[in-house]
């Protein structure tokens, strides 16, 4: 079964003012539709054709196709789930405690990660992984490598993700990267972060 481009949760125009419409119409219906476009081309014919998404970027990413497009098709998927017109605020329960325990307090971690994703030099995205028994972790990786490949510096599975690349927001903010990843804390959907936390976990 070939990758699928999912629908997105939410109007293009949905999660105004803090991504705009013409981003998310480019964002998704041209970039994310060329990633799942290319991973399917990657992998048709070969012996991980029919291999979930998981396993690519776990065992397969030496190839280079199916790291970049793999990694930019996952990423992606991600990236909309955790974002809803309803979202902002602070998460609450197991999620909360495990942010509160890892880095004292969610200010805190907010300050991380959004640190994280402004010294991102060039693309790449900001993450915040959960490993097993809970822990949760921040930290960054390069183009569209993530946390369930090998050896990108960081591990555990990601819950959630913000896309530094300059197309997820130069339309909108140019060069003012760290206004973008404040405006991303408006849109954070926390339940459904916390919903990859539990299952992660």
């Amino acid at each position: 079964m070939a990758f699928e481009l999912p629908a997105l949760p939410y109007a293009n125009d949905a999660l105004e003012p803090h991504i705009d419409t013409r981003t998310m119409e480019i964002h998704h219906g041209k970039h994310h539709a060329g990633y799942t476009s290319k991973l399917n081309g990657a992998v048709e014919g070969t012996e991980m054709e029919g291999k979930s998404i998981e396993d690519l970027l776990a065992n397969h990413t030496d190839n280079g196709a199916v790291r970049n497009n793999g990694g930019g098709y996952y990423n992606h998927n991600l990236f909309w789930e955790v974002m809803s017109p309803n979202g902002g605020g602070e998460p609450s329960g197991d999620l909360a405690e495990a942010i509160n325990s890892a880095f004292g307090s969610f200010d805190e971690f907010k300050t991380a990660f959004s640190n994280a994703a402004a010294t991102r030099f060039g693309s790449g995205w900001a993450w915040l992984c959960v490993h097993p028994g809970g822990k949760v972790e921040v930290c960054s990786t390069p183009n569209q490598d993530n946390p369930l490949m090998p050896d990108v510096g960081c591990g555990g599975t990601p819950i959630l993700g913000l896309d530094v690349w300059e197309h997820a927001y130069y339309l909108n903010y140019q060069n003012r990267r760290p206004d973008y990843i404040n405006a991303f804390f408006n849109v954070i959907n926390w339940s459904k972060v916390a919903e990859y936390y539990s299952a992660g976990k």
